[in-house]
């Protein structure tokens, strides 16, 4: 693990904590939540402030609570937590997306599905009965989170989860680049914030690569649609350096997936010829459109390709990104450890993985303390700093 010091000694918390912390951690999160706990434990034990320390609960071992979702042979299933909650600050963590969860259904093993980890995570908060002092729901992927707006007959699936949370006593909900960030609409008097991995791609990317040009001559940021927009404007207006991007002409008239068909892709903005690009989003499901768009980049004379999202799912496997990276189509494909990926995916030479336990760890330590969240929700200036810094090794 890094040297913890550096991050926590960003601010310096003057609160004392809200309540006495306890982390639960779902079926499938395990990994990243012992990542995540031993930051914690080990930011606590340097703790200088001797007030704090003599707080009971305050210096523990493990902050994680045992706690479990048993099932029935039917399938049915119930939640325990299997200490007290009294008077906790209660973080519960939930990866909807990990499809490598199993459970017996009639004797037939059965992958939990989102909505599976969802039921769980409702069992968990009702298993608290009420107890904790405060809950938070760290969900990095939203569930139901692409099904954010009405569009005819159609279920407002997210919305409904959000509403159905607070129902059950969440009070805030922490999630990493929402597909629409303005669901949290359907809950305006409770918490709710989305977090972008800006700083943690750009960090990610100037550590495994030496040779970038951080000006308009050399990058672009590219949006692969008009949905991600915002997210490449961002990083271009940090970086210093334009941005174009793709909109989707789709087929209306059929839904294949759950959506319509893409029929094409038309690209607005300036040249990428000799340019490496980045091309920027929250996720890749199937991966289609994402290798449509770089392939298109190339064919404008793109240099290298950098296909950079907070989530990769993945649905289709990857082989046709082994195929992209072989033909020269992509360089780098850059994402978070924030959903379940197997380890054959992290392990291909062109992947970038970021590491997000120690950011989702200083967010439970802030919140905790009962701080301001502002300075993570924002990380220009630490971008800048990087950048800086990797511009000065370069000269």
């Amino acid at each position: 693990m890094q040297n913890t010091k550096d991050l926590r000694t960003i601010k310096n918390f003057e609160n004392l904590p809200e309540g006495k912390l306890g982390i639960i951690v779902m079926k499938g999160c395990n990994k990243l939540g012992r990542e995540i706990d031993q930051y914690l434990v080990r930011w606590r034990h340097e703790e200088p402030d001797e007030t704090k320390k003599q707080l009971i609960g305050y210096v523990e071992d493990s902050y994680i609570l045992e706690a479990e979702t048993p099932r029935f042979g039917s399938g049915e299933a119930k939640g325990q937590i299997k200490s007290t909650v009294r008077g906790y600050d209660l973080y519960i963590l939930c990866d909807v997306t990990n499809y490598s969860i199993t459970y017996s259904l009639f004797g037939h093993e059965n992958r939990m599905s989102p909505d599976d980890h969802y039921q769980d995570l409702k069992r968990i908060i009702t298993a608290a009965s009420g107890k904790a002092k405060r809950i938070t729901v760290i969900m990095p992927f939203l569930y139901e989170g692409r099904q954010h707006r009405r569009s005819g007959r159609e279920s407002l699936d997210c919305a409904t989860m959000l509403q159905e949370l607070v129902g059950l006593g969440v009070d805030n909900i922490i999630t990493f680049d929402a597909h629409d960030p303005r669901v949290q609409n359907a809950i305006p008097n409770h918490g709710f914030d989305t977090f972008r991995p800006a700083y943690q791609f750009i960090k990610a990317i100037l550590n495994h690569c030496e040779d970038l040009d951080l000006d308009s001559d050399h990058l672009m940021i590219v949006s692969p649609d008009e949905g991600a927009t915002d997210r490449a404007v961002y990083l271009a207006s940090i970086l210093g350096v334009n941005m174009g991007m793709f909109y989707k002409r789709r087929d209306y008239t059929k839904i294949v997936d759950g959506r319509n068909p893409i029929v094409a892709h038309e690209f607005l903005g300036d040249s990428v010829e000799g340019k490496d690009v980045w091309i920027i989003d929250d996720m890749i499901s199937s991966g289609d459109s994402m290798i449509d768009v770089a392939q298109q980049l190339k064919q404008r004379g793109a240099r290298r390709i950098f296909v950079i999202v907070t989530f990769g799912l993945f649905t289709n496997g990857m082989e046709k990104f082994d195929k992209a990276y072989e033909n020269g189509t992509i360089y780098r494909l850059v994402t978070t450890n924030l959903t379940y990926m197997p380890a054959e995916f992290t392990n291909r030479e062109y992947f970038i993985q970021c590491d997000m336990s120690k950011f989702i760890s200083y967010i439970i330590d802030t919140m905790n303390h009962d701080e301001s969240l502002s300075e993570l929700l924002d990380p220009y200036k630490k971008i800048q700093a990087k950048v800086h810094e990797y511009c000065e090794e370069q000269k």
